[in-house]
């Protein structure tokens, strides 16, 4: 007579010690992933505002082409602007012409809740374009800024 044994396999399984370094090279992933997402997103969000501004420009430039002078309301403006989503739009603030120099103005647009640890900045924008000097964002979300 004959018997049959059964074989059994023996059981695989992960030890604690490899699931361990399996947690901690996910953790030092996460730790430099997430706050480069982070600084992708809000660079995102402040082109936003970059875009914004630069079509405000451009509707101001041909509203002073038409009408030899520039605009503090943009509901005057030949543009179609949706509010951006992201960011407050302040006033247009108008320059007279002083003696020797041309009218001018500037309009600010102010991060409007939190921003992924920068707090709140703005962009500002004149008749030249981006006013790096009045501007508050901070380098590494500016899309003008190279990272």
């Amino acid at each position: 007579m004959r018997t049959e044994t059964a074989t059994v396999a023996p059981k695989r399984a992960f030890t604690r010690a490899e699931l361990g370094v399996v947690v901690v090279i996910v953790g030092v992933l996460t730790a430099f992933a997430v706050p480069r997402f982070l600084d992708s997103a809000e660079r995102a969000r402040a082109a936003e505002a970059f875009n914004y501004l630069a079509t405000v420009r451009a509707a101001e430039a041909r509203h002073h082409a038409l009408h030899g002078r520039y605009t503090d309301d943009v509901a005057k403006l030949d543009a179609r602007l949706q509010a951006p989503a992201y960011f407050k739009v302040g006033a247009i603030e108008l320059a007279s012409a002083a003696a020797g120099s041309d009218e001018s103005w500037e309009l600010a647009l102010t991060r409007s809740d939190a921003s992924a640890g920068y707090g709140t900045y703005s962009v500002v924008f004149n008749q030249d374009g981006f006013d790096r000097a009045d501007s508050t964002i901070p380098d590494l979300v500016n899309p003008f800024q190279t990272p």
